[in-house]
């Protein structure tokens, strides 16, 4: 009687497991070069459960953040950006700089903030990239060093 209760436990925990490990999927995502300075730590604990209507994803990578399936990824600890003629923006008292503007996504990444933290949004699908880097900027704010430069010219945000 004891072996079938053992037996029936074991089958149940591995069976639950199954379950479980079928309902997430992983996303494998490249840590930038710093992804292991200790304030990517104190910025990854907040990142949000969903940006724009996506829920969070998990990733395989330190410092990183997904979103959907992605559609929106995060990775902290990225090259610092030097002042650019690049547009540079402030969404949720979070200066951005608007790099590349790809026909498949749009990248940002934090300016005056070290270490600096990248968003790629990806394009094509009804998404209000505002909206998404503002959850992201108000989430992340807490953890961010404190501004050592900001933008000098800020623009509205492009259109997605």
């Amino acid at each position: 009687m004891l072996r079938s209760r053992r037996l029936a436990a074991v089958a149940g925990a591995v069976l639950l497991a199954g379950v479980l490990a079928g309902c997430s999927t992983t996303v494998h995502l490249e840590p930038a070069d710093d992804a292991n300075n200790p304030g990517c730590a104190a910025i990854s604990v907040l990142l949000p459960e969903t940006v724009g209507g996506f829920d969070r994803v998990w990733t395989d990578a330190q410092a990183t953040g997904a979103w959907g399936d992605p559609t929106v990824v995060l990775r902290c600890g990225v090259e610092p950006p030097a002042p650019s003629e690049l547009i540079c923006t402030t969404i949720g008292n979070v200066d951005w700089l608007v790099l590349d503007q790809e026909e498949e996504r749009q990248r940002l990444v934090t300016y005056g903030r070290e270490p600096a933290v990248e968003v790629n949004i990806r394009r094509g699908e009804q998404i209000d990239f505002q909206a998404v880097v503002d959850t992201i900027s108000s989430s992340i704010q807490p953890g961010l060093a404190p501004a050592t430069a900001e933008c000098t010219e800020r623009v509205e945000f492009p259109a997605g």
